[in-house]
Formats: structure tokens, C-alpha cells, sequence
């Protein structure tokens, strides 16, 4: 089928997913408790006829097909389930009625898209050979999802050659796609530092007390240096604080005996991850003996760099190729300092990833992931799951 009967064959799908993304938008689940929305995804990808596995990873959903041609390939296809904490704006008619969590990157609208492509596939198993597993991963966000279904043996399980991800990404215009060979997404560690002294009475007892919240200024600024005069100039790195608490607003006179900062740390290279952890330790420890108190750090490596590799993104790219012209897919994009576990499946199976342009918003002003202001574009629906098909035609032999 040619390439625009493809797009209008799921432009017919597209009330259908709309209103499943909207459906799923209004009920967000976080990780590892999309019991409602596994339990939609289970319930449509039966109805098409596909073999449905639930409850890999708690709340992971895996199915397969396989095609009528000739073939036994196997590839993989991923999209992830779960919603954040964040409160979402007000106003939309869809919008979230769970307080404090929303979708607010996207997830809904990768389920959609893989659901288009699944049914898509399901009614025309005569365009391809082998088996296509589509895999609705839970808990993407910071909690392991990917790492926990690659524990419980989803490649050793089904017969998966090659897997493949796609994220939707604001600020890229509709239409276009961006990917890149090697590692294209950061490493994402999480970190925590808690001072501790004695603590005291912050008018007549300063000079008696350890003021926790001297190394604690101390240490934040002294945590920008890592990585601009520890991280070599041609590396790349981020360390951030997410959080600083301490103390009572109610009583303002009264000096904390423990502060606590948390925060993120991003990185590609192995001995640039080791050197943050070390140096983020040191400096805490440092700072914390300078004013007579004690520093507790913790440095927690939650997901490893995404790295795509070269065959299998080469195939990425001429799929989207395919849709959208050559012009309009960027194989060889910057790396992005966002972090997914998608990469704990490269890890296992090669494979490749791409971004999905989602636009600029109204008025050219971008509504970044994981804010409360983030909504998926449904314009991008039917190109997100032509996407998908034409990757199994292109790795399952249909040219």
C-alpha cells in the first residue's frame, strides 16, 4: 500500500484514538497502578484479534501478531502507560480527574498510537512476515518500568530480533521526525544530602548551636562546579537540585537540625558518572566539616544512557522517510539530556528510537513535557502510527 493510502487507511481510526487518548488523559495512573488503562489497552488489542499477556511487570501489557508472509523475525514495538505527579491546568474538558496526577508527557498519546498501528496490522496481516510483540511498558517515569520487564524475561520469553521506541517532543514541528545513531539520551541518577547539627534558638542561642544552613548554602553553590571545573569541557553533563527543605515556617527563630536537598544528575560517558557521584559526595562532606555539622548522601543510578544502534535506526529512519520525505527526518540530531529506561531493552536487544514532532503550541510558545500546561497533540495520532507500520514493513520484508 502506498505510503498516503497508508495514512488515510488510519486517518479512519482517528475518532477512535482521539477519544482513546482522551479517555486514558482523564484517568491517569502512575507507575505501576495502570490497572485501568492496561485493562483498555488488553481489552482493545483482544477485540482486533491479537494474543494479549497481561501483568508482565505488575501492570506491563505484551501482544503479539503474526504476519500471513513468509518470515521469522520477530521485532518489538514500545510505548509506556503511566502518568505523573503534577497538577494539571484546569479547563480542559478531558482533563485529569485524579488530583495531582496527569499525563504530562505524553504517555497517553504513545499508547494511541501503538493501539492505531496494532489494529491497523491486525486487520492487514497479509503486508508482513515474522511476529510483531507490541509492548505497553508501566512505569517509565523514574520508577523502572522497562528495567522490570527485561528482568521478568520478556526477550527471553518471545522471539523479539529488534525493539524500538518513539517519543512525541514539543518544539519539534509536526510532520518531522529526529533521531541518532549512539547514545542520544543521558544517563539519569537521582542524589540526596542531609546536614545535620544541633540545631538552636536563631536569636539568643545562634552563636550556641551548628547552622545546617550554612553548609547547605555552601554546598549548592559549590555543586555548579562539578561540571565547570571537574567535567572536562567537551563532556556533557547536568547536576541540579530538585528540592531544599528544613526547618518550620511557623517558627522563624527556631534554627533546623537537619536540612535536606535532593536533586538530579545527568551524564553519558561511565567515568563522567563516576565523577559526579565522588565529587558530589566530597564537596557534601566538605562543607559539612567547615561549619561543625555531618553530611548523609546518597547517589542512587536509576537509568543508564539510551544508545541506539546503527542498523536499526538506519531502518528507523527510512521508515519515517517513507511518510515524510527525507527533508523532514533529522538522523543525526543532538543527543538529548532527558533520560528514559527504554534503554534498559537497547541494552538487551539492539535497536532504535525516535521523536515524534508535536509543534509549537499556540502562538510559537512550546508546553514542555512534565509541566502542568503539557497537553499531547492529537494532530500526530495517525502520522505516530503510520509510523509504526511502516517501521514492520521495513523490517519484516514489505517494501
Amino acid at each position: 500500500m502506498p505510503q498516503n493510502d497508508l495514512l488515510a487507511a488510519l486517518k479512519q481510526y482517528e475518532p477512535e484514538l482521539i477519544a482513546i487518548r482522551r479517555d486514558i488523559h482523564t484517568h491517569p495512573e502512575v507507575g505501576f497502578q495502570e490497572t485501568r488503562t492496561a485493562n483498555l489497552v488488553a481489552e482493545r488489542l483482544r477485540t482486533w484479534g491479537l494474543d494479549v499477556t497481561e501483568g508482565i511487570a505488575k501492570t506491563g501489557i505484551v501482544a503479539t501478531l503474526k504476519g500471513r508472509r513468509a518470515g521469522q523475525r520477530g521485532i518489538g514495538l514500545r510505548a509506556d502507560l503511566d502518568a505523573l505527579h503534577i497538577q494539571e491546568v484546569p479547563g480542559r474538558p478531558y482533563g485529569s480527574a485524579v488530583s495531582g496526577q496527569m499525563h504530562a508527557c505524553g504517555h497517553d498519546g504513545h499508547t494511541a498510537m501503538l493501539l492505531g498501528a496494532a489494529r491497523y496490522l491486525a486487520e492487514h496481516p497479509d503486508e508482513f512476515g515474522g511476529t510483531v510483540i507490541f509492548i505497553f511498558q508501566p512505569a517509565e517515569e523514574g520508577l523502572g518500568g522497562g528495567r522490570a520487564m527485561v528482568a521478568e524475561g520478556l526477550f527471553d520469553r518471545l522471539p523479539i530480533d529488534a525493539v524500538y521506541g518513539m517519543h512525541n517532543m514539543p518544539g519539534i514541528p509536526v510532520g518531522e521526525f529526529r533521531t541518532r545513531t549512539g547514545p542520544f539520551l543521558a544517563a539519569s541518577d537521582s542524589w540526596g544530602v542531609i546536614f545535620r547539627g544541633t540545631g538552636g534558638h536563631g536569636g539568643a542561642g545562634a552563636h550556641l548551636a551548628t547552622d545546617v544552613t550554612m553548609p547547605l548554602a555552601h554546598f549548592i553553590m559549590a555543586l555548579q562546579t562539578i561540571v565547570s571545573r571537574n567535567v572536562a569541557a567537551i563532556d556533557t553533563a547536568v547536576v541540579s537540585v530538585g528540592s531544599v527543605g528544613g526547618g518550620d515556617p511557623g517558627s522563624p527563630n527556631i534554627m533546623p537540625s537537619a536540612v535536606t536537598l535532593t536533586g538530579t544528575a545527568r551524564s553519558y560517558k561511565p567515568e563522567v558518572r563516576d565523577l559526579i557521584e565522588r565529587r558530589l559526595a566530597e564537596l557534601a562532606h566538605a562543607q559539612a566539616g567547615a561549619f561543625g555539622c555531618v553530611a548523609e548522601v546518597t547517589y542512587t543510578r536509576r537509568y543508564p544512557p539510551l544508545i541506539t544502534h546503527a542498523e536499526q535506526t538506519a531502518v528507523s529512519v527510512a521508515a519515517a522517510e517513507a511518510l515524510v520525505g527525507s527533508e523532514k527526518v533529522k538522523a543525526d540530531c543532538p543527543p538529548f539530556m532527558g533520560s528514559e529506561d527504554f534503554a534498559f531493552m537497547l541494552q538487551a536487544r539492539p535497536g532504535s528510537f525516535i521523536m515524534i514532532g508535536a509543534d509549537f503550541g499556540e502562538n510559537g510558545k512550546v508546553h514542555h513535557l512534565h509541566t502542568p500546561e503539557y497537553d499531547f497533540n492529537d494532530q500526530i495520532l495517525t502520522l505516530g502510527s503510520a509510523y509504526w507500520v511502516q517501521l514492520v514493513r521495513a523490517e519484516l520484508g514489505v517494501t
